[in-house]
């Protein structure tokens, strides 16, 4: 009799153990990236960390070489072409391959009134969250199709890009963009045995956010509506990450995933 459709993925031995994984976190030296990172290279997959901030990657690097594997950071602007291009050929280099890509890298928008809102300041959030990751997933995915095996992309977006968000509307049509960039590959890339996902953050404790989550007023008026009475923090993403990377979903592809404590349905 022949084996059902996926019926090797009942050997869940090893299922979480990322030996021999290499995965390229953007991002990565702060925030929900970091907590990404960590929990990728405590499963055993060596970790490559991209950020803007030299003293910010070495911190991340040395804190990453704790769990023992090897662990890189480089430098690079993800809104910058050739940036990436000479980033992900830096990655390559010291690892020789990427198995799983985690898009993370991104800025905040400016609450600002939409009939103020500049074309500058909105180019600027799309420079690095939407561009950014566009040129980010496109290396990742050349180099999974050249290579063969398959691979993992994933991209941090954010439940703004499904809820109205006034006086915020570059960052969330950037999220909303970076989402539907990841559906289209997985349908794209399915026959290459590549998955993406896309997770939808809700309000999460990052240097980005911090100053919002701990403002008096915000705080008092959101926390209620917060089912887990807590906001995100970037170690819950840590499991969640290796999850993905050790591709445990088998069949789940192109979803968006929401995070964020049950605030979106409550």
């Amino acid at each position: 009799m022949s084996a059902a459709p996926g019926s090797g993925l009942f050997d869940l031995s090893g299922l979480f153990d990322l030996s021999g994984h290499v995965a390229l976190v953007t991002g990565g030296n702060s925030g929900i990236g970091l907590g990404m990172a960590h929990g990728l290279a405590r499963a055993g997959a060596d970790v490559c960390v991209w950020g803007t901030n030299a003293e910010r990657n070495a911190a991340a690097a040395d804190e990453l070489a704790g769990h023992g594997g090897r662990v890189a950071a480089v430098c690079c602007d993800v809104g910058d072409e050739e940036a990436v291009a000479a980033g992900f050929a830096e990655t390559l280099e010291r690892f020789g391959r990427v198995d799983s890509c985690f898009v993370n890298a991104g800025v905040s928008g400016r609450i600002t009134p939409f009939t103020e809102l500049s074309l500058t300041e909105f180019r600027r959030v799309m420079r690095v969250n939407l561009e950014g990751s566009f040129l980010t997933l496109r290396a990742a995915a050349a180099h999974m199709v050249e290579r063969g095996g398959g691979g993992v992309l994933v991209g941090t977006s954010s439940v703004s890009s499904i809820q109205g968000s006034p006086r915020n509307q570059a960052y969330a049509a950037s999220k909303a963009g970076l989402t539907s960039l990841l559906q289209g590959c997985g349908v794209e890339f399915a026959r290459h045995g590549i998955n993406t996902h896309s997770l939808l953050v809700g309000w999460t404790e990052t240097p980005l956010a911090s100053d919002t989550l701990h403002n008096e007023t915000f705080e008092r008026n959101v926390m209620r509506r917060m089912p887990q009475r807590r906001w995100g923090d970037p170690s819950d993403f840590a499991r969640l990450a290796v999850y993905l990377a050790g591709g445990a979903g088998g069949f789940q592809t192109g979803d968006t995933i929401v995070v964020d404590g049950a605030y979106s349905i409550f």
